[in-house]
C-alpha cells in the first residue's frame, strides 16, 4: 500500500508499518448466529442501566420462595425464611413493605431437629412452602417448622397480615415437606387443599393429599407403590372435574434401565370421597401416564422442573406449558426445553388403556382384559364396586404416553421456573408470552410464533452471583413480572419498548408488547390508548413494510437511510476509533463508505469498531449496517471531515439531523491525544508484535546454530550411510519396530539417577 505523509516526525514510517500488521492480526466483523437454537436478540447485565429494575430485600430475612397476588393485584404476598410479608405494588418503582408477620420454629422443635443430625445455621427453621388464599379475610401457610412441618390460618384487614397465635397452629403433615430443599406442590380449589409433598422425616413417602374443607380427607396408597419412592412434585393444576399433578419419578416400567428418570402427569377427582371397604379414606381415582417432551431423533427432556396452565381467558385451546431438562449431559451441559401439552390430549390419554404387571415375568404391559362399567377410575358419582377399587389398586398407569410439541429448546440452560401470559397485538391476535427463570439467575422473554416455535426477545442478567430462580409470579395489572431469590425480589418490567430508539429495531424486537408511535418517534407500550398509526408486524417482523407509508415488496437489498448523522474531525497522525453499538445479537454487521465495503488498507475492524487511519481520500460518510431478518438498516453514520480539505455532504444526506460528537483517537506520531478517552490497545499489539519477533528469532537461533554441532558430535564410527545393498525396511511393521541396539548406556548414568546422553551402535 502507498505510504501517506503524517509529518516530519521519523517514528511515522514506522508507525504506519505496524498498522499494516494490524490490517493482518485484525479480527473479522460480528457476524449473527446462523444455528437453528434460537438466541436472545438483546441482552442486559446485571446493573445494565438500559433495563430499569427495582429490588425488595428486608434485613435479616432470606429464601424469597413463595409468592401470592392478591385478588385485586394490588399486593404481594411473600413467604420467606420464618416469615410472611405483604408488599404493596400498587405505585410504581420498588415494592413497598406494608405489614410482615414473624412464624419461627419454636425452639422446642429446633432442638429436636438438632438432635436429629440437622443443620442449626441452614435447615432448623420454619421454611414457609405454602401460601394460598383461603377466601377474602384468611391466608393458610404452611412451613417446615424445623422437620415438623404446621400449618395456620392467617387473618387479613385491609391486606395488613395479623400476628399468628400458638393456639392456632396445627400439624401440617402431608402438606408442607419436611426438608426445605424437597419439591412440593399445593392448590386451593373449592375451599379444599390439593398437596403432593413427602410424607415423612426420611423423605422417602411421597403423598398426594386433599385436606381442609368438607369432604374427607385423601391420599395415596403407601403400600401400592402407586408413587416411586424417589418422586418429586413440581406443579398441581386443577380443572373442571379434576386436578393434575405433575411430577417425576424413577421409571419402574422400563426394566432395560436400572434408574430411568420420567415425568409424569396424575390425576384424582375432585369428587372422590374414597371407599368404603376397600381404600379407605384412599383415592380411588388416582391415575397417572406419562410426559414426553423431546425432538424427533433426540434423548428425550425426562425431567419436569416446572408446569403452568395458560389462564382460561385465552382464546386458544387451553395448554399447558412446562419446562424440563434431561437427566443426561450432552456435551458436558444440560439442555433444556419448554414443551406444551393440550389438555384434551391428557384427558383423551386417561381414557385409553391401562397398564398392568404381569407378576410372573415382573414386566409392564398392555391390559388387555373385559372393561367395566362404570369406566374404574373415572369421576363417577358415588362409591365405586368393589371389583373396580380391587382393578384399580395395580391399574394405575396408563398404556399411553402425553406427547407435547417442544415450542423451545436452549444448550447450556436449566430453566427452573415458568409464566405465562396472552399479550394481544396490535392485530387482535393473542400472543403466548413465556417468561424462564434459570438456574444462574437469568431472566428469559420468549415469545410463540404461529409455526408453533418460540424466539427469545431478550435476556436478563438479574443476579450478579449465579443463583437459580426461586419463583415468579405475574402481575397483569401492574404489567411486572417478580422475581423470587434467596436475598430478594426484583421486580420486572414486562417490557422494555424505550430502548428500541427507532421504527426499525422496534418492529425487528417482535415484542407483542411494544409498538412504534410515528407521531412521536417513540417505541411505545401498548396499552388502552392504542392508536390506529402505530407499528408492528408480529407475524413477519418486516420493518420495510411497516416503517413504510404503504406496503412495499420485502426486498435483502434495500437499505434505509440513516437517522442521525454524526460528524466526526479527522486528526493527523492519529487513529481514528468509530464505535458500532450492537443492537441485537441476531444481526450480522458490516462497515462501508460510500458504496463500498471496509476494510481496506487504511482500516481495521477491532471489537465492531472501525479503526481508521486518516490520509487522502478515507473522508466521507461511513456506516455500521446491521443486516437480520433480511433487512438492512444502518446503526449508525458518521460523516469524516479533514482539518485541512472539508468535504461537502451529500445532496441525499442534506435533510438528515447531523451532529458533532468526538470519538475515541491514539495518537501514532507522539504527541497527545484530543479526544476525551484514549485507546491504548495499538500500544499493546505493537509491543506483542515486537516481543514475538524477538523470540521467534532467538528460536530459530537456537534451533539451526547449534543442532549441527550436535549431530557432529552424536555420530559414532561406523554409523554413516547404508551399506550400497542394504535396503529400506520391508513393512511398515518392521519400519516401526524399535532396534535392539538403541539403548541407555549404564555409564550414562550419574550417581543420581539422571541420564547425561544416549549411545547409539
Amino acid at each position: 500500500m502507498a505510504l501517506p505523509s503524517l509529518g516530519q516526525d521519523p517514528w511515522n514510517l514506522l508507525d504506519v508499518f505496524f498498522f499494516s500488521l494490524l490490517l493482518l492480526l485484525s479480527l473479522p466483523p460480528a457476524t449473527g448466529t446462523g444455528g437453528q437454537e434460537p438466541m436472545p436478540r438483546v441482552k442486559y447485565h446485571a446493573g445494565d442501566g438500559h433495563r430499569a429494575l427495582s429490588f425488595f430485600h428486608q434485613k435479616g430475612l432470606q429464601d424469597f420462595d413463595i409468592l401470592l397476588l392478591s385478588s385485586d393485584g394490588n399486593t404481594l404476598y411473600v413467604g420467606a425464611r420464618e416469615a410472611i410479608l405483604a408488599l404493596n405494588i400498587q405505585n410504581p418503582g420498588t415494592p413497598r413493605l406494608r405489614s410482615m408477620i414473624p412464624w419461627p420454629a419454636s425452639e422446642r422443635k429446633k432442638s429436636e431437629c438438632a438432635l436429629k443430625k440437622k443443620s442449626n445455621e441452614t435447615q432448623c427453621f420454619n421454611f414457609i412452602r405454602v401460601l394460598v388464599s383461603f377466601n377474602a379475610t384468611h391466608l393458610y401457610a404452611c412451613g417446615t417448622f424445623a422437620f415438623s412441618p404446621a400449618c395456620t390460618f392467617i387473618e387479613l384487614r385491609d391486606s395488613y397480615l395479623l400476628p399468628i397465635s400458638e393456639d392456632k397452629v396445627m400439624d401440617g403433615k402431608g402438606q408442607s415437606p419436611f426438608d426445605p430443599v424437597h419439591k412440593h406442590t399445593a392448590v386451593l380449589v373449592d375451599g379444599m387443599l390439593y398437596s403432593g409433598t413427602m410424607n415423612n422425616f426420611l423423605g422417602s413417602e411421597p403423598i398426594l393429599m386433599r385436606t381442609l374443607g368438607s369432604r374427607p380427607v385423601l391420599k395415596t396408597d403407601i403400600f401400592l407403590r402407586w408413587l416411586y419412592q424417589d418422586a418429586s412434585f413440581v406443579a398441581a393444576i386443577p380443572s373442571t372435574q379434576v386436578v393434575y399433578f405433575f411430577f417425576e419419578e424413577t421409571a419402574s416400567e422400563f426394566d432395560f434401565f436400572e434408574e430411568l428418570r420420567t415425568s409424569r402427569v396424575a390425576r384424582v377427582c375432585k369428587n372422590d370421597v374414597g371407599g368404603e371397604k376397600l381404600l379407605q379414606r384412599k383415592w380411588t381415582t388416582f391415575l397417572k401416564a406419562q410426559l414426553l417432551c423431546a425432538q424427533p431423533g433426540q434423548l428425550p427432556f425426562n425431567v419436569i422442573r416446572h408446569a403452568v396452565l395458560l389462564p382460561a381467558d385465552s382464546p386458544s385451546i387451553p395448554r399447558v406449558y412446562a419446562v424440563f431438562t434431561s437427566q443426561w449431559q450432552v456435551g458436558g451441559t444440560r439442555s433444556s426445553a419448554v414443551c406444551a401439552f393440550s389438555l384434551s390430549d391428557i384427558e383423551r390419554v386417561f381414557k385409553g388403556k391401562y397398564k398392568e404387571l404381569d407378576k410372573e415375568t415382573s414386566r409392564w404391559t398392555t391390559y388387555r382384559g373385559p372393561e367395566t362399567h362404570p369406566r374404574p377410575g373415572s369421576c363417577s358419582v358415588g362409591p365405586s364396586s368393589d371389583k373396580a377399587l380391587t382393578f384399580m389398586k395395580d391399574h394405575f398407569l396408563m398404556d399411553e404416553q402425553v406427547v407435547g410439541t417442544p415450542l423451545l429448546v436452549k444448550s447450556a440452560v436449566e430453566y427452573t421456573r415458568l409464566a405465562v401470559e396472552a399479550a394481544q397485538g396490535l392485530d387482535g391476535n393473542s400472543h403466548v408470552v413465556m417468561y424462564l427463570g434459570t438456574s444462574t439467575g437469568s431472566l428469559h422473554k420468549a415469545v410463540v410464533a404461529e409455526n408453533r416455535s418460540a424466539y427469545l426477545v431478550e435476556e436478563i442478567q438479574l443476579s450478579l452471583d449465579p443463583e437459580p430462580v426461586r419463583n415468579l409470579q405475574l402481575a397483569p395489572t401492574q404489567g411486572a413480572v417478580f422475581v423470587g431469590f434467596s436475598g430478594g425480589i426484583w421486580k420486572v418490567p414486562q417490557a422494555n419498548c424505550s430502548v428500541y430508539v427507532s421504527c426499525v429495531d422496534c418492529v425487528l424486537a417482535r415484542d407483542p408488547h411494544c409498538a412504534w408511535d410515528p407521531e412521536s418517534r417513540i417505541c411505545r407500550l401498548l396499552s388502552g390508548l392504542t392508536q390506529s398509526s402505530w407499528k408492528q408486524d408480529m407475524e413477519r417482523g418486516n420493518p420495510e413494510w411497516a416503517c413504510a407509508h404503504g406496503p412495499m415488496a420485502r426486498s435483502p437489498r434495500r437499505q434505509s437511510p440513516p437517522q442521525l448523522i454524526k460528524e466526526v474531525q479527522a486528526v493527523p497522525n492519529s487513529i481514528l476509533e468509530l464505535p458500532c453499538p450492537r443492537l441485537s445479537t441476531l444481526a450480522s454487521y458490516h462497515w462501508s463508505h460510500g458504496k463500498t465495503i471496509v476494510p481496506d488498507a487504511s482500516s481495521t475492524i477491532y471489537n465492531g469498531s472501525l479503526m481508521l487511519l486518516p490520509r487522502d481520500g478515507v473522508g466521507g460518510l461511513y456506516q455500521c449496517v446491521a443486516t437480520e431478518n433480511g433487512y438492512s438498516y444502518p446503526v449508525v453514520s458518521y460523516w469524516v471531515d479533514s482539518q485541512d480539505q472539508p468535504l461537502a455532504l451529500d445532496p441525499e444526506l442534506a435533510g438528515v439531523p447531523r451532529e458533532r460528537v468526538q470519538v475515541p483517537l491514539t495518537r501514532v506520531g507522539g504527541g497527545a491525544s484530543t479526544a476525551a478517552q484514549r485507546s491504548y490497545w495499538p500500544h499493546f499489539l505493537i509491543v506483542t508484535v515486537l516481543l514475538a519477533l524477538v523470540l521467534s528469532g532467538a528460536l530459530i537461533f537456537l534451533l539451526t546454530s547449534p543442532l549441527g554441532a550436535l549431530r557432529a558430535r552424536g555420530k559414532v564410527q561406523g554409523c554413516g550411510a547404508l551399506p550400497p545393498r542394504e535396503k529400506a525396511p520391508l513393512s511398515r511393521e518392521q519400519h516401526l519396530q524399535p532396534r535392539k541396539d538403541h539403548r541407555t548406556s549404564a555409564g550414562d548414568v550419574d550417581a543420581d539417577n539422571n541420564h547425561l546422553g544416549t549411545e547409539v551402535a
